[in-house]
């Protein structure tokens, strides 16, 4: 399985229980250990029919050195409903690179893949993976996902508290006093690609629920509802109730909320075509962000004809 002397690691597909080497893996990497909940809540996709669709290497001391796996979730066009998944969290421990197991781990889940009826894989890598997936595992580009970058101005305490972690915990509590007049109970908003007939993914109760892995949440501004992320700024990850008569009143509205947060700025990941789209288009200027990229194995949807904004990338 490994391009390397096979005895040198054990292959082994990914479950409820080895989840734990998965975050032991990420913190080898990345030098962060994740909550004890992250991996088991953001890996338990049994409401799409599927789940644990990856593989961990480990070596003979039977240490996780490498993952590569994907997230069951389902794609909504028009009134089709398609099961397909999300390549994430790929990781290889920096003693156990160039070794080919970023390859050999893909090529096994796409087997699995195909035997579980996941017929259609989108991804967003970043620069350490893209040729590699582009170059050796095949991987189709559709489009890159702009990014609108809208600095807020302010004291950063957000960047400041990341420093300790009492002063972290005390900001946890702020952004929590702040944001409480404007959370609401609703645990995502329905998807503005899907709205603009596009295909994208299902948000239904379910895939919401699901979403909770993760500390974001639904603020109302107005009579506009916006998920939200406080992550390195203030990431808006989708919106409801947006057009081009009360943009610019939510937008001032949000940077002013941003600014007594605390974060140093704003931003919005989106595919080019959309709506949301075209009114950041007006006000802001687009950068390039996420390279959208597709493995097809027989989908009946187009991957052309998919879009997404930030909140359908597993980071938010």
């Amino acid at each position: 399985m490994i391009n390397s002397d096979p005895r040198e690691y054990t292959v082994v597909r990914l479950n409820k229980d080895n989840l734990k080497d998965v975050a032991g893996l990420h913190a080898a990497v990345y030098g962060v250990a994740p909550a004890p909940d992250y991996f088991p809540k953001k890996y338990n996709t049994a409401y799409t029919g599927s789940g644990y669709v990856g593989f961990i290497a480990y070596n003979p001391q039977g240490m996780a050195v490498a993952y590569y796996g994907v997230i069951p979730c389902l794609i909504q066009n028009g009134t089709e409903i398609m099961l397909a998944a999300q390549s994430a969290d790929t990781m290889t421990h920096p003693q156990h690179r160039y070794k080919g197991m970023f390859v050999n781990l893909s090529n096994l889940t796409f087997e699995l893949c195909r035997e579980l009826g996941i017929h259609l894989i989108f991804g967003f890598p970043n620069q350490n993976s893209y040729h590699g997936a582009v170059q050796k595992l095949g991987w189709k580009m559709t489009e890159m996902m702009d990014c609108f970058m809208i600095p807020v101005g302010g004291i950063p305490m957000e960047s400041f508290s990341k420093r300790f972690t009492f002063i972290n915990n005390i900001y946890t509590r702020y952004i929590k006093f702040i944001l409480k007049k404007y959370i609401i109970k609703q645990k995502g908003v329905t998807s503005s690609v899907t709205r603009d007939h596009f295909a994208g993914i299902y948000r239904d109760a379910a895939y919401m629920e699901y979403k909770t892995y993760s500390p974001a949440r639904v603020i109302e501004v107005g009579n506009s509802k916006i998920w939200i992320n406080i992550k390195g700024g203030l990431l808006i990850g989708d919106m409801e109730a947006v057009d081009e008569k009360n943009f610019t009143t939510v937008m001032n509205k949000l940077k002013s909320l941003a600014k007594r947060l605390g974060v140093k700025k704003m931003q919005f990941h989106c595919s080019p075509g959309t709506s949301l789209h075209s009114l950041f288009s007006l006000h802001y200027k687009a950068e390039p962000s996420y390279p959208v990229l597709f493995q097809d194995f027989g989908s009946a949807i187009q991957p052309e004809k998919i879009k997404f904004t930030l909140a359908d990338i597993d980071i938010f």
